[in-house]
């Protein structure tokens, strides 16, 4: 995570908050706030995400926008890899399984998780 300090260990714990996603098409969309992101999220039962997009468009986490996924060090992102795999619907993220990241947009295709938030 890119927090440092109290504030890593008080989001680690959900000192910042959370919120319940559960089936399709449920949603979490701060793209418009500047207040909060979505640091991590755990899977209550097997997952599968319609859309995860990382903050502000970002790269650095995993996403289901390929832009957000293009960690080729030839073109400006930060590994030796080539360009990585875009989630899919087909992608199941198994129970209890967390995910940590930088995300600002998470919607459901399938499942159950909680999202668990950090200030910016």
């Amino acid at each position: 995570m890119a927090l440092s300090g109290t504030k890593a260990t008080e989001a680690a714990f959900g000192q910042y908050g959370s919120s319940y996603l559960n089936g399709d098409g449920d949603l979490i969309n701060l793209e418009s706030s500047t207040k909060v992101f979505i640091c991590a999220i755990t899977m209550c039962e097997d997952t599968t995400f319609q859309k995860l997009e990382n903050l502000g468009g970002d790269i650095r986490s995993i996403s289901t926008v390929t832009a957000e996924n293009d960690h080729d060090h030839a073109t400006g992102g930060f590994g030796a890899s080539a360009n990585s795999t875009d989630v899919t619907t087909s992608h199941t993220f198994k129970t209890g399984v967390t995910i940590y990241g930088k995300w600002d947009h998470v919607e459901l295709n399938s499942g159950g998780c909680i999202c668990y938030y950090a200030p910016l």
